[in-house]
């Protein structure tokens, strides 16, 4: 699907883009193309292939093949500065902005205007280069702000400064609205009007199907690494787009759903709120439920489970354990209350991967092993870690293999194991099959489904729609910060996706 052919001259043309990482094919004869007073938007779920493609036109990541012409002449762009140099920027997501420095020093660092034959600073021109470009884009911002003290949308705003001060005629942004609120979007957008008038062309990166309209003039949609089509914004509906983000038919996936109506609330979450991360989430998860969060980047599902489980602290809210009230201030608190956590970086947060399989499939329940004395008891620990490399067919040599030895898969069983081994009756599983090989996946998957007939009550993040539809009993929606609807466990991925990229809905649990 492809929008009519342009007669102006495009700005940049990408064809056949190949890019690997290990492991990983992110990108696969992609393409894509931008033209001047363009506002392209670049559109895809979670890994789709969306910013390595951008990366690589900035310079930051090479490319593995594939041609790329700027201004119709074939570009090396080997760096990020030789981007720069013909006139492409990036702004990211994670700003790159020095706070303790005024804008102008931010937007000029290392091209800093010099007198006294370069042996001083110019500071008198220095601010008024930045307030020239801030008076072409229209931005009332004295220059000799420190940046630290601006909002984020302000320092956006320096960011995009910064990009136009390389004369950039191709600007990429990267989820520029992830953090702001509608009356700050409205100030980015008439920025990017202006830019767009002067003949600027505009990458935007974003998940937010409401943005299109009022911004974009063509999206192109990728998935897995390839590009699926390009269509003109105005003309299109947004459930096209949606379809074809998705693009997959997962009848067969779709998880059996139970009837666990009249099943015992294991867990009650009442109101939780931490600034605009998390913004009065209410759920309930019942015993043997199987409860997936789904929703794109930075909707706030992760904030969710770190915030019950103690990890980070909230503003406000309550937690409930099988009815009664759980003061949980820090993890220790919510695995005594029966509640464990499987986050998504288990070799950082997960596991001490420098340690055997035993000792870390011990640790949370070590309590279980002390005698007289504060002395392990070796043989117990041994006998209980051997025991569950039996039930979840852990494939390690021995219980004294590193554990930074074993595939991601194997890794993961020895997370889950050592909750089980701590008899949690809430998990809560973050990305649980992130950087897992097909059949791993299969595996945890079946692990799930029996830890959830066997009573416990499961919560599943994770940013692939068909593997939330193909566990999950129930499903929990997601969008910057709020909890925009509840789908049944055989809901399509368009409805998930309308809801992932709503801001605001009447949510009945």
């Amino acid at each position: 699907m492809t929008a009519a052919p342009s007669p102006v001259a495009p700005l940049v043309t990408m064809t056949d883009v190949d890019k690997r990482f290990p492991g990983v094919h992110a990108l696969k004869r992609a393409h894509f193309e931008l033209l001047p007073g363009e506002v392209h938007a670049l559109m895809g779920e979670n890994g789709a292939g969306k910013s390595t493609l951008m990366k690589i036109l900035a310079g930051i990541y090479p490319r593995d093949s594939g041609t790329i012409l700027v201004d119709g002449t074939t570009a090396a762009l080997t760096s990020p500065r030789a981007a720069q140099e013909l006139g492409i920027g990036i702004i990211h997501q994670e700003l790159s902005l020095m706070p303790d420095l005024t804008a102008a020093q931010n937007i000029l660092i290392g091209r800093e205007p010099r007198r006294a034959g370069g042996l001083l600073l110019d500071e008198a021109a220095l601010n008024q280069r930045a307030a020239d470009i801030f008076a072409s884009m229209h931005l009332t911002l004295d220059p000799r702000t420190v940046v630290g003290g601006l909002t984020i949308a302000r320092q956006q705003m320096v960011e995009i400064a910064k990009a136009l001060s390389y004369r950039s005629r191709v600007l990429i942004m990267d989820e520029p609205t992830a953090a702001l609120n509608d009356a700050e979007i409205s100030e980015l957008f008439a920025i990017i009007r202006k830019l767009k008038a002067e003949g600027v062309g505009i990458v935007y990166i974003s998940h937010k199907m409401d943005e299109l309209k009022r911004i974009a003039d063509r999206v192109t949609v990728m998935r897995d690494g390839e590009t699926v089509g390009t269509v003109a914004a105005p003309d299109t509906p947004v459930e096209t787009i949606i379809s074809m983000m998705v693009g997959r038919k997962l009848t067969d996936d779709v998880a059996v759903v139970p009837d666990l109506s009249a099943a015992p609330v294991a867990l009650e979450v009442r109101g939780l709120r931490r600034g605009k991360e998390i913004r009065d989430v209410s759920f309930d998860l019942r015993k043997g439920e199987i409860l997936g969060f789904a929703g794109l980047m930075g909707a706030g599902r992760t904030e969710v489970a770190r915030a019950i489980f103690g990890a980070d602290p909230l503003e406000a809210g309550e937690v409930f354990v099988h009815g009664k009230k759980a003061t949980i201030r820090r993890p220790q608190d919510a695995v005594r209350a029966g509640i464990g956590y499987l986050s998504e970086d288990r070799k950082h947060f997960g596991l001490a991967t420098g340690m055997d399989v035993r000792n870390n499939i011990a640790l949370p329940s070590l309590s279980r092993f002390t005698g007289f004395g504060g002395v392990l008891r070796e043989s117990a620990m041994r006998t209980a870690a051997v025991d569950f490399i039996g039930k979840l067919a852990i494939k390690t040599p021995s219980e004294r293999q590193e554990t930074r030895l074993l595939s991601g898969g194997n890794q993961q069983k020895v997370v889950i194991a050592k909750w089980l081994l701590r008899d949690c009756d809430i998990l809560i599983f973050d990305e649980p099959t992130r950087g897992i090989d097909v059949g791993a996946k299969s595996e945890i998957y079946r692990l799930l489904n029996r830890l959830a007939e066997q009573g416990k009550a499961i919560i599943v993040i994770s940013s692939e729609l068909p593997e939330v539809l193909r566990l999950s009993h129930r499903i929990a929606v997601m969008c910057e910060g709020r909890l925009t609807g509840f789908l049944p466990g055989g809901a399509s991925q368009e409805e998930i996706m309308k809801l992932a990229t709503q801001r605001s809905a009447a949510v009945a649990a």
